[in-house]
């Protein structure tokens, strides 16, 4: 997976702030500069796809940055804290890990990550 993803598609958009793509079983793919995010926190999302109430209890961890769960389903999962935001899609073997910060809205991070995730489904991923 090339980092390509990460800089020139969702971060060159300016309606994400940090991104990993990372396999079903947390290993980062490729992540954006100083987003730290670990194993253990990718693997809790990749779990949250199928059950949800894992992120209702204990929200989404990202980077040691803890956002309040708001809404999943079994291909996307958002998240919350403040003037930030969580957006992450599940693809057939990866999953896309966003943040968006104040002014973006959800919806523009959305349109952005769910666009290179359906691209990656195109291609096998």
């Amino acid at each position: 997976m090339s980092w390509e993803y990460v800089d020139n598609q969702l971060l060159a958009s300016q309606c994400v702030s940090k991104a990993a793509i990372a396999g079903h079983d947390g290993n980062v793919w490729a992540q954006s500069a100083g987003f730290n995010v670990t194993k253990d926190e990718l693997s809790k999302i990749a779990d949250g796809f199928e059950n949800q109430d894992i992120l209702t209890s204990g929200g989404v961890t990202l980077a040691g940055q803890r956002y309040i769960y708001l809404s999943g389903s079994d291909r996307v999962i958002r998240a919350k804290l403040g003037r930030s935001g969580v957006h992450c899609m599940k693809t057939q073997q990866a999953i896309i890990v966003s943040i968006y910060e104040d002014p973006v809205q959800p919806q523009q991070a959305a349109s952005v990550v769910e666009k290179l995730g359906d691209y990656l489904i195109t291609c096998g991923y």
